[in-house]
């Protein structure tokens, strides 16, 4: 008998009504503020159990769209920024990763780290406490069981797929795919960025940008969901997952919407909503090093 499988939670139900339900320009008159409600709360009833969050999202944009003439922020500038932030720590981070006895596990930490930039699920993303992290990355604890899994799988496959998430963080899955070029040279990895522009998601811009297309195939996913949803995507990229002998999935919105699919993915990011923090039951801005098998 086929697995149900339940992707969306009360608590991310809860979450998304209290941020969209009180979304309507100031001065909406009554009946269209009653019009929106519904709406937006025929979207949540009607969603798939397997859906998530991420999945619902653009539907609700669309909503706000289509009924007030909202449009989403333009992150351009922002996401520019933090790319150039970012690329600018490189040498000294790279340094640190290199002299490190376990450099693959310090690349973790380092891009576990780099998951705080994320404007969609941290209210105040600022460079100090950015700096705060960064200063302490080596100091994050990683699932042991989970590392020498992950470690055993680099140097053992032929195909990895990265699943990136956030712009600036994306500089550090960079160096990451660096060591694991190192760790394992003959291996064939493509990454995978959002294939239309989303919150401060990278995308293939930012993929320029930073110079991965320069190290690595990289391809957009055809979609703008912040995640990663099988059916949205486009066939080149899940013909690319299906087909890996291992993935690494970044950050909170491929979590969710690609936790229960069965491929062999390590999912790695901060716990930064308390949704996660308590699932996992650890303190908020936790990382996580953890393997579909798990989920």
């Amino acid at each position: 008998m086929e697995r149900e499988i339940v992707r969306l939670k009360p608590e991310c139900i809860e979450c998304m009504l209290k941020h969209h339900l009180n979304a309507c320009p100031e001065g909406t008159d009554t009946k269209t503020k009653l019009e929106y409600m519904k709406q937006l709360m025929k979207i949540i009833v009607e969603a798939r159990l397997e859906d998530s969050a991420p999945t619902l999202n653009p539907a609700i944009h669309k909503l706000q769209k289509d009924m007030f003439g909202m449009v989403l922020y333009d992150y351009t500038e922002i996401k520019k920024h933090y790319n150039e932030l970012m690329m600018g720590k490189v040498p000294a981070i790279e340094k640190e990763i290199l002299a490190s006895e376990e450099s693959l596990k310090a690349a973790i930490q380092y891009a576990m780290t780099g998951n705080y930039i994320d404007f969609g699920a941290v209210d105040n993303v600022n460079e100090e406490d950015l700096n705060k992290y960064l200063s302490v990355a080596k100091e994050i604890s990683v699932n042991e069981e989970e590392y020498h899994s992950l470690k055993t799988d680099i140097k053992k496959a032929k195909n990895l797929v990265y699943l990136t998430d956030n712009c600036g963080e994306v500089v550090m899955d960079k160096l990451l795919i660096e060591e694991i070029i190192r760790q394992n040279p003959e291996l064939h990895i493509t990454v995978i960025v959002r294939g239309e522009e989303v919150l401060n998601d990278a995308t293939m811009v930012d993929a320029e940008q930073i110079g991965l297309t320069s190290i690595v195939k990289v391809i957009g996913n055809g979609s703008d969901i912040a995640g990663t949803s099988m059916w949205d995507i486009s066939k080149e990229a899940s013909d690319l997952m299906e087909q890996a002998d291992v993935l690494i999935a970044k950050g909170q919105g491929n979590y969710e919407t690609l936790q229960q699919c069965g491929l062999n993915i390590y999912y790695l990011f901060l716990c930064k909503c308390m949704m996660f923090a308590n699932r996992f039951q650890v303190p908020q801005f936790t990382g996580m090093l953890i393997n579909e098998r798990n989920c």
